[in-house]
């Protein structure tokens, strides 16, 4: 996921996204504390995910705040 495609989703749209990506990371360290995860490089790229939707959803809150 690319931030220029973050920044064009709506609030919602992220708030969706944000619980989505959480979802993800949870099933994912389960299955590493299971010893069923093949792909490692997931949990990093979702827990990249996260912080960059959490990032632009305060930009956008301070925007919104400012104007």
């Amino acid at each position: 996921m690319k931030a220029s495609e973050v920044r064009d989703m709506s609030v919602d749209q992220l708030g969706d996204e944000l619980a989505k990506l959480k979802k993800e990371q949870f099933n994912l360290r389960f299955q590493r504390a299971s010893g069923q995860l093949e792909n490692t490089a997931r949990i990093r790229d979702i827990r990249r995910n996260v912080a960059r939707v959490q990032t632009i959803l305060r930009q956008k809150a301070a925007a919104e705040s400012a104007a």
